[in-house]
């Protein structure tokens, strides 16, 4: 029996999603939150300051 290529390429990105996703817990999703909005903010202000700092030139 010849398996079709396409046909195992989706069962395999299938099941990773799903195991993926059951496997990620709440905590998971708001600590990732968190984190990504202390990273913009800490972007944002060293982007101010470099820009004050170097843009009066």
């Amino acid at each position: 029996m010849i398996f079709n290529d396409i046909q195992i390429r989706h069962g395999v990105v299938g099941g990773t999603l799903l195991s993926t996703a059951l496997n990620i817990s709440i905590h998971d999703v708001f600590f990732t939150a968190l984190m990504s909005v202390i990273g913009a903010v800490v972007s944002f202000f060293v982007s101010y300051v470099l820009k004050q700092l170097f843009g009066k030139r």
